[in-house]
């Protein structure tokens, strides 16, 4: 009973009376011209075949003006508003592919033509139940019904059933044609599914960078902070040396913070942010902060290029920051060499005394793992053999990373 009557039904009806509406401009139009060109006898017989005519000719035209690329974006409006139960994917932006208009097309065509249809029935049923409720005439029932017509309520009734059982086929019809005649073609569900892809990675992208630079310095600025306090009576002249490197690291946070809110504003910035030739500086704010750190480095590393610099930076950048944040203020020993065409990075450290993670954290060797990824590299970290320590090495070509 739901299929024949309620809100969906209704919703179903003015969709599809709407589609009857589409169709009488062509419908007219091809009756005027039929009319014109043919003119024949003025009989009942004669003018049910130009009106059928008239419809068939009709039809073609309608199909013609639904290849206008906005035509999919009203249907769909309308399907998704009135066509209850068309709540698969329709497409919201009109078809540019002559794919999608034929699809259109043919959508059009069906509406225009189940509606035509259901709403003829809407206008001559009721006349007709009124009429045999109100003036039950054996002869015009006759004329219409056979010799032998059922008793005039039933006939009523059954016209009713027969009203309510073309709009429930015709708008389930339409109701499961919608996702496949008005939803994305194949190739402009590829291209969302590329362009979420790209967006994604974009994010990525932008998470890596806030995390590895201001989450870097967020961390320095309050290890630092923390040593100014205990030591700023004790060792002025250290604590003054802290001072200026938390007003670096703060300064160089602002600027690369700067760099990223542009990108999420969309405008056209080049890649920027430290290299490795900027290593010297992430290692004393890493001795400001307690973690002395033995560095040695091989030739050619000035002459990388300049994303691979980058992202090997931030790798280093990420290590000693999990070094201060884990291990606390212990040595730590960095190697970085090119050898084979690739840049190999190591960073090993003593597991010192353990510091809790921050609510929600891990996502730094992620990154790591994320961009060497992205450079056709790899990097791992884990234990030491004598499970006394931590390592994290890194392997990076030189070559193009696209």
């Amino acid at each position: 009973m739901k299929a024949l009557i309620g809100g969906r039904a209704a919703r179903r009806w003015v969709h599809l009376v709407l589609g009857g509406a589409l169709l009488m401009p062509y419908w007219l139009l091809s009756l005027v011209v039929l009319t014109a060109v043919h003119r024949g006898g003025g009989d009942a017989g004669h003018a049910v075949v130009l009106q059928l005519l008239a419809l068939a000719t009709s039809l073609p035209a309608a199909a013609v003006t639904a290849l206008v690329p906005v035509v999919r974006v009203l249907e769909a409006t309308a399907a998704r508003a009135l066509c209850a139960g068309a709540d698969g994917e329709l497409a919201v932006t009109p078809s540019h592919s002559w794919a999608a208009r034929r699809r259109t097309a043919v959508w059009y065509v069906l509406h225009l033509l189940l509606g035509g249809v259901v709403a003829g029935m809407s206008l001559a049923v009721p006349p007709a139940v009124v009429a045999l409720l109100l003036f039950p005439d054996p002869e015009w029932t006759r004329m219409y019904f056979g010799d032998h017509p059922a008793p005039a309520p039933l006939l009523a009734a059954g016209l009713v059933t027969l009203l309510l059982a073309a709009n429930a086929a015709a708008g389930t019809c339409l109701a499961r044609l919608a996702p496949r005649l008005l939803g994305p073609t194949p190739a402009e569900r590829l291209a969302a599914a590329e362009a979420r892809v790209v967006e994604l990675a974009h994010r990525n992208r932008l998470a890596r960078e806030l995390h590895d630079s201001v989450g870097h310095a967020l961390s320095a600025v309050t290890i630092q902070a923390a040593a100014v306090g205990r030591v700023l009576r004790s060792d002025p002249e250290f604590a003054a040396e802290a001072l200026r490197a938390i007003e670096e690291t703060a300064r160089a946070a602002v600027a690369e913070l700067d760099t990223v809110l542009g990108v999420l504003r969309e405008e056209e910035l080049a890649p920027t942010g430290p290299t490795l030739t900027e290593l010297d500086s992430l290692i004393r704010q890493m001795r400001l902060s307690g973690v002395n750190v033995d560095t040695r480095t091989g030739p050619g590393l000035g002459r990388l290029p300049a994303t691979l610099s980058r992202e090997a930076y931030r790798i280093v950048q990420e290590g000693l920051t999990n070094v201060l944040r884990h291990a606390g203020p212990v040595p730590a020993r960095l190697r970085i060499d090119l050898r084979e065409g690739r840049l190999n990075v190591e960073l090993t450290n003593p597991l010192g005394v353990g510091r809790p993670s921050r609510p929600g954290g891990g996502r730094g060797l992620r990154g790591m793992a994320e961009r060497a990824a992205a450079l056709r590299g790899d990097c791992h970290s884990g234990p030491t053999e004598d499970g006394r320590g931590w390592r994290l090495t890194a392997g990076l070509p030189t070559g193009d990373p696209r």
